[in-house]
């Protein structure tokens, strides 16, 4: 598995990035322990295009499969990404 992005920042329910100033993000729920629910992601306008997102979505998805959660993609950038990257299908509800 790739190293964690050291540039995304994982604190309080979220996984966020500061670029330029602006804060782009990506906040989840944990549930029972076993699921995790991501239901946000955030990149603000001058940002985007850039694939932050993407960045982002990832680093939540690894912590994820590393933590052994079954995902929920509540948020529908979570829920496309899954569906271009197969290797996170299996962990998906």
């Amino acid at each position: 598995m790739a190293a964690m992005n050291t540039s995304i920042i994982h604190e309080k329910n979220s996984f966020y990035k500061k670029v330029e100033g602006l804060k782009c993000e990506l906040d989840y729920f944990i549930y029972d322990n076993e699921t995790i629910e991501f239901y946000h992601t955030y990149v603000p306008e001058p940002l985007r295009g850039r694939g932050l997102a993407m960045e982002i979505i990832q680093e939540g998805l690894d912590y994820a499969v590393s933590n052994h959660f079954k995902i929920i993609p509540s948020c529908s950038a979570v829920k496309r990404f899954i569906d271009r990257h197969p290797k996170y299908k299996n962990y998906s509800l």
